[in-house]
Protein backbone atom coordinates (compact mmCIF):
# COMPACT_ATOMS: atom_id res chain seq x y z
CA UNK A 1 0.00 0.00 0.00
CA UNK A 2 1.38 3.40 -0.93
CA UNK A 3 1.90 6.07 1.69
CA UNK A 4 -0.71 8.25 -0.04
CA UNK A 5 -3.27 5.42 -0.14
CA UNK A 6 -2.69 4.71 3.55
CA UNK A 7 -3.17 8.34 4.41
CA UNK A 8 -6.35 8.55 2.34
CA UNK A 9 -7.77 5.45 4.00
CA UNK A 10 -7.42 6.83 7.53
CA UNK A 11 -10.69 7.63 9.28
CA UNK A 12 -11.76 11.31 9.39
CA UNK A 13 -10.58 12.22 12.88
CA UNK A 14 -12.57 15.47 13.37
CA UNK A 15 -15.95 13.67 13.20
CA UNK A 16 -16.17 12.89 16.92
CA UNK A 17 -15.14 16.37 18.11
CA UNK A 18 -17.61 17.93 15.67
CA UNK A 19 -20.39 15.66 16.87
CA UNK A 20 -19.49 16.39 20.50
CA UNK A 21 -19.46 20.11 19.77
CA UNK A 22 -22.85 19.92 18.09
CA UNK A 23 -24.28 18.09 21.11
CA UNK A 24 -22.79 20.70 23.44
CA UNK A 25 -24.32 23.56 21.43
CA UNK A 26 -27.67 21.77 21.33
CA UNK A 27 -27.60 21.20 25.08
CA UNK A 28 -26.67 24.84 25.68
CA UNK A 29 -29.52 26.01 23.44
CA UNK A 30 -31.91 23.69 25.27
CA UNK A 31 -30.75 24.98 28.65
CA UNK A 32 -31.18 28.56 27.47
CA UNK A 33 -34.65 27.73 26.16
CA UNK A 34 -35.58 26.08 29.44
CA UNK A 35 -34.22 29.09 31.30
CA UNK A 36 -36.20 31.46 29.07
CA UNK A 37 -39.40 29.48 29.49
CA UNK A 38 -38.76 29.31 33.22
CA UNK A 39 -38.32 33.07 33.35
CA UNK A 40 -41.57 33.58 31.43
CA UNK A 41 -43.39 31.26 33.84
CA UNK A 42 -41.95 33.13 36.81
CA UNK A 43 -43.03 36.47 35.33
CA UNK A 44 -46.50 35.13 34.57
CA UNK A 45 -47.12 33.98 38.12
CA UNK A 46 -45.35 36.92 39.78
CA UNK A 47 -46.86 39.72 37.68
CA UNK A 48 -49.43 40.75 40.29
CA UNK A 49 -46.59 41.47 42.72
CA UNK A 50 -44.73 43.43 40.02
CA UNK A 51 -47.68 45.44 38.71
CA UNK A 52 -49.51 45.88 42.01
CA UNK A 53 -46.88 46.28 44.77
CA UNK A 54 -49.59 46.89 47.34
CA UNK A 55 -48.72 48.94 50.42
CA UNK A 56 -50.83 47.70 53.32
CA UNK A 57 -52.21 49.63 56.29
CA UNK A 58 -53.23 48.10 59.64
CA UNK A 59 -56.93 47.33 59.83
CA UNK A 60 -57.22 49.69 62.81
CA UNK A 61 -55.41 52.54 61.03
CA UNK A 62 -57.12 55.87 61.69
CA UNK A 63 -57.07 58.55 58.98
CA UNK A 64 -56.74 62.15 60.15
CA UNK A 65 -57.34 65.15 57.89
CA UNK A 66 -58.06 68.83 58.41
CA UNK A 67 -61.28 68.81 56.36
CA UNK A 68 -64.55 66.88 56.59
CA UNK A 69 -64.41 63.32 55.27
CA UNK A 70 -65.94 59.91 55.74
CA UNK A 71 -64.43 56.46 55.38
CA UNK A 72 -66.54 54.00 53.40
CA UNK A 73 -66.38 50.30 52.63
CA UNK A 74 -67.40 49.13 49.17
CA UNK A 75 -68.39 45.46 49.08
CA UNK A 76 -67.03 43.45 46.15
CA UNK A 77 -67.02 39.68 45.54
CA UNK A 78 -64.31 38.16 47.73
CA UNK A 79 -63.36 41.35 49.53
CA UNK A 80 -64.07 45.01 50.22
CA UNK A 81 -62.58 48.31 49.08
CA UNK A 82 -61.60 51.00 51.56
CA UNK A 83 -62.60 54.46 50.33
CA UNK A 84 -62.37 58.06 51.50
CA UNK A 85 -64.92 60.72 50.61
CA UNK A 86 -63.85 64.34 51.19
CA UNK A 87 -66.62 66.92 51.28
CA UNK A 88 -66.84 70.67 50.75
CA UNK A 89 -69.72 72.75 52.22
CA UNK A 90 -71.29 73.46 48.81
CA UNK A 91 -69.28 71.56 46.17
CA UNK A 92 -69.34 72.22 42.45
CA UNK A 93 -69.12 68.49 41.78
CA UNK A 94 -67.10 65.36 42.45
CA UNK A 95 -63.68 64.10 41.38
CA UNK A 96 -63.64 60.29 41.22
CA UNK A 97 -59.95 59.46 41.61
CA UNK A 98 -58.18 56.27 40.45
CA UNK A 99 -54.64 56.22 41.81
CA UNK A 100 -51.40 54.65 40.58
CA UNK A 101 -49.89 51.29 41.41
CA UNK A 102 -47.91 52.30 44.48
CA UNK A 103 -48.84 53.66 47.89
CA UNK A 104 -52.32 53.72 49.41
CA UNK A 105 -54.94 56.18 50.62
CA UNK A 106 -52.55 57.62 53.19
CA UNK A 107 -49.99 58.58 50.55
CA UNK A 108 -52.46 59.61 47.84
CA UNK A 109 -54.28 62.21 49.96
CA UNK A 110 -51.50 64.72 50.59
CA UNK A 111 -52.83 67.39 48.20
CA UNK A 112 -56.29 67.91 49.65
CA UNK A 113 -56.03 71.71 49.75
CA UNK A 114 -56.28 71.65 45.96
CA UNK A 115 -59.83 70.26 46.14
CA UNK A 116 -60.80 72.91 48.66
CA UNK A 117 -59.39 75.50 46.28
CA UNK A 118 -61.42 74.25 43.30
CA UNK A 119 -64.44 73.45 45.50
CA UNK A 120 -64.82 69.83 44.43
CA UNK A 121 -65.54 66.82 46.59
CA UNK A 122 -63.10 63.93 46.23
CA UNK A 123 -63.74 60.18 46.25
CA UNK A 124 -60.73 57.88 46.23
CA UNK A 125 -60.37 54.20 47.08
CA UNK A 126 -57.68 51.56 47.43
CA UNK A 127 -57.54 48.57 45.10
CA UNK A 128 -57.68 45.07 46.58
CA UNK A 129 -54.70 44.39 48.81
CA UNK A 130 -53.81 48.09 49.14
CA UNK A 131 -54.21 49.98 52.40
CA UNK A 132 -57.13 48.50 54.33
CA UNK A 133 -58.83 46.99 51.28
CA UNK A 134 -59.23 43.22 51.37
CA UNK A 135 -59.20 40.54 48.70
CA UNK A 136 -56.71 39.74 45.95
CA UNK A 137 -56.38 41.19 42.44
CA UNK A 138 -56.57 38.32 39.96
CA UNK A 139 -57.75 39.71 36.60
CA UNK A 140 -58.32 42.86 34.57
CA UNK A 141 -62.05 42.16 34.42
CA UNK A 142 -62.14 42.01 38.21
CA UNK A 143 -60.31 45.34 38.45
CA UNK A 144 -62.80 47.02 36.14
CA UNK A 145 -65.73 45.50 38.05
CA UNK A 146 -64.30 46.85 41.32
CA UNK A 147 -63.96 50.32 39.81
CA UNK A 148 -67.58 50.20 38.68
CA UNK A 149 -68.71 49.05 42.14
CA UNK A 150 -66.89 52.00 43.73
CA UNK A 151 -68.46 54.35 41.17
CA UNK A 152 -71.94 53.03 41.85
CA UNK A 153 -71.45 53.51 45.59
CA UNK A 154 -70.99 57.29 45.37
CA UNK A 155 -72.52 58.76 42.20
CA UNK A 156 -76.17 58.69 43.37
CA UNK A 157 -75.27 61.47 45.82
CA UNK A 158 -74.30 63.81 42.98
CA UNK A 159 -77.35 63.84 40.78
CA UNK A 160 -77.35 67.02 38.71
CA UNK A 161 -73.72 67.86 39.48
CA UNK A 162 -70.67 67.25 37.26
CA UNK A 163 -68.56 64.22 38.03
CA UNK A 164 -64.98 64.16 36.79
CA UNK A 165 -63.11 60.87 36.42
CA UNK A 166 -59.42 61.31 37.18
CA UNK A 167 -56.84 58.58 36.50
CA UNK A 168 -53.19 58.71 37.42
CA UNK A 169 -50.56 56.40 35.90
CA UNK A 170 -51.88 52.83 36.36
CA UNK A 171 -55.32 54.28 37.06
CA UNK A 172 -55.55 55.94 33.64
CA UNK A 173 -56.44 52.71 31.84
CA UNK A 174 -59.15 51.97 34.39
CA UNK A 175 -60.41 55.56 34.19
CA UNK A 176 -60.70 55.45 30.39
CA UNK A 177 -62.67 52.20 30.54
CA UNK A 178 -65.06 53.64 33.15
CA UNK A 179 -65.49 56.91 31.23
CA UNK A 180 -66.40 55.01 28.08
CA UNK A 181 -69.23 53.34 29.98
CA UNK A 182 -70.60 56.19 32.14
CA UNK A 183 -69.97 59.48 30.24
CA UNK A 184 -68.58 61.79 32.96
CA UNK A 185 -68.44 65.56 32.61
CA UNK A 186 -64.68 65.29 32.01
CA UNK A 187 -62.04 62.56 31.82
CA UNK A 188 -58.62 63.55 33.19
CA UNK A 189 -55.67 61.26 32.44
CA UNK A 190 -52.38 62.15 34.13
CA UNK A 191 -49.22 60.44 32.84
CA UNK A 192 -51.26 57.88 30.86
CA UNK A 193 -49.95 54.93 28.86
CA UNK A 194 -51.23 53.73 25.50
CA UNK A 195 -51.38 50.27 27.03
CA UNK A 196 -49.76 48.46 29.90
CA UNK A 197 -48.70 45.88 27.31
CA UNK A 198 -46.68 48.53 25.45
CA UNK A 199 -45.12 49.80 28.68
CA UNK A 200 -44.18 46.25 29.64
CA UNK A 201 -42.63 45.73 26.20
CA UNK A 202 -40.38 48.74 26.75
CA UNK A 203 -39.25 47.38 30.12
CA UNK A 204 -39.02 43.71 29.08
CA UNK A 205 -38.48 43.62 25.29
CA UNK A 206 -37.86 39.85 25.20
CA UNK A 207 -41.10 38.97 26.98
CA UNK A 208 -44.02 38.14 24.61
CA UNK A 209 -47.26 40.04 25.11
CA UNK A 210 -49.30 36.92 25.92
CA UNK A 211 -47.50 36.61 29.27
CA UNK A 212 -49.23 39.77 30.52
CA UNK A 213 -52.63 39.17 32.12
CA UNK A 214 -53.29 42.92 32.42
CA UNK A 215 -52.80 44.53 28.98
CA UNK A 216 -55.00 47.55 29.92
CA UNK A 217 -55.39 48.74 26.32
CA UNK A 218 -56.26 52.40 26.74
CA UNK A 219 -55.49 52.89 23.05
CA UNK A 220 -58.37 50.61 22.00
CA UNK A 221 -60.84 52.28 24.39
CA UNK A 222 -60.11 55.99 24.21
CA UNK A 223 -61.70 56.45 20.79
CA UNK A 224 -65.07 55.36 22.20
CA UNK A 225 -65.04 57.91 25.05
CA UNK A 226 -67.68 60.56 24.35
CA UNK A 227 -66.72 62.91 27.20
CA UNK A 228 -64.14 65.70 26.87
CA UNK A 229 -60.63 64.42 27.62
CA UNK A 230 -57.75 66.25 29.30
CA UNK A 231 -54.29 64.66 29.10
CA UNK A 232 -51.54 65.96 31.39
CA UNK A 233 -47.98 64.71 30.96
CA UNK A 234 -44.51 65.77 32.06
CA UNK A 235 -41.97 66.50 29.34
CA UNK A 236 -39.29 64.64 31.33
CA UNK A 237 -41.30 61.54 32.16
CA UNK A 238 -38.92 58.63 31.56
CA UNK A 239 -41.23 55.90 32.87
CA UNK A 240 -44.13 56.62 30.51
CA UNK A 241 -42.95 59.02 27.80
CA UNK A 242 -45.13 61.91 26.68
CA UNK A 243 -45.32 60.20 23.28
CA UNK A 244 -47.95 57.92 24.85
CA UNK A 245 -50.19 60.92 25.53
CA UNK A 246 -49.58 62.24 22.03
CA UNK A 247 -50.65 58.89 20.60
CA UNK A 248 -53.77 58.82 22.76
CA UNK A 249 -54.67 62.37 21.76
CA UNK A 250 -54.60 61.31 18.11
CA UNK A 251 -57.04 58.48 18.89
CA UNK A 252 -59.60 60.56 20.81
CA UNK A 253 -62.73 61.50 18.84
CA UNK A 254 -64.25 63.70 21.58
CA UNK A 255 -62.92 67.19 22.42
CA UNK A 256 -59.38 66.63 23.68
CA UNK A 257 -56.49 68.67 25.03
CA UNK A 258 -52.93 67.64 25.84
CA UNK A 259 -51.21 69.85 28.40
CA UNK A 260 -47.45 69.28 28.56
CA UNK A 261 -45.97 70.13 31.96
CA UNK A 262 -42.51 71.46 31.20
CA UNK A 263 -39.79 69.81 33.26
CA UNK A 264 -42.06 67.39 35.11
CA UNK A 265 -41.23 63.72 35.49
CA UNK A 266 -43.56 60.82 36.24
CA UNK A 267 -43.80 61.08 40.02
CA UNK A 268 -43.50 64.82 40.61
CA UNK A 269 -45.95 66.28 38.09
CA UNK A 270 -48.44 67.19 40.84
CA UNK A 271 -45.87 69.55 42.40
CA UNK A 272 -45.73 71.84 39.36
CA UNK A 273 -47.87 75.01 39.58
CA UNK A 274 -48.59 74.87 35.84
CA UNK A 275 -50.13 71.40 36.29
CA UNK A 276 -52.28 72.55 39.22
CA UNK A 277 -53.41 75.70 37.41
CA UNK A 278 -54.32 73.81 34.24
CA UNK A 279 -56.27 71.20 36.18
CA UNK A 280 -58.07 73.83 38.26
CA UNK A 281 -59.07 75.73 35.12
CA UNK A 282 -60.50 72.62 33.41
CA UNK A 283 -62.39 71.56 36.55
CA UNK A 284 -63.97 75.01 36.70
CA UNK A 285 -65.01 74.71 33.05
CA UNK A 286 -66.52 71.28 33.69
CA UNK A 287 -68.68 72.88 36.38
CA UNK A 288 -69.72 75.68 34.04
CA UNK A 289 -67.46 78.23 35.67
Amino acid sequence: MSRRHARDSLPMMPSRPLRTGFIAVTLLAALLAVGYVGTLCALYFAQERLIFPAARLPEDHVFRFDQPFEELRVAVPGGSLDALHFMQPDPRGLVFFLHGNSGNLETWTTGLDFYRRVNYDLFIFDYRGYGKSTGVIDSEDQLNADVRAAWNSIVPRYSGKPIVIYGRSLGTGLAARLARDVDPALLVLVTPYTSLAASAKRAYPLVPEWVLKYPLRTDTIIGDVRSPVLLLHGTKDTLIPIADSERLKALVRAPVELFAVDGAGHNDIHRFPSYLDALADRLARAAGG
